[in-house]
């Protein structure tokens, strides 16, 4: 498991999954994300945008990224 620090109140989805380098760059990010291949919360999510917060949990393939 991942364990992502936020120093803000949020981090958009993409951004997150380049910053923990799961994914090579924003395009890539970005397709993983449209094709429905990460999940938020146990969820599959869609939006490139999302704002992931403190308590999160993103997982993308074997990875899994705990927010705190």
């Amino acid at each position: 498991m991942i364990t992502f620090k936020l120093d803000t109140e949020y981090i958009h989805l993409i951004q997150l999954l380049k910053v923990v380098n799961i994914v090579e760059n924003g395009g890539e990010a970005q397709a993983v994300v449209s094709e429905g291949l990460v999940y938020c919360n146990g969820e599959v999510e869609h939006r490139k945008r999302y704002k992931v917060r403190k308590g999160d949990v993103v997982e993308f393939l074997h990875y899994k990224i705990s927010i705190i």
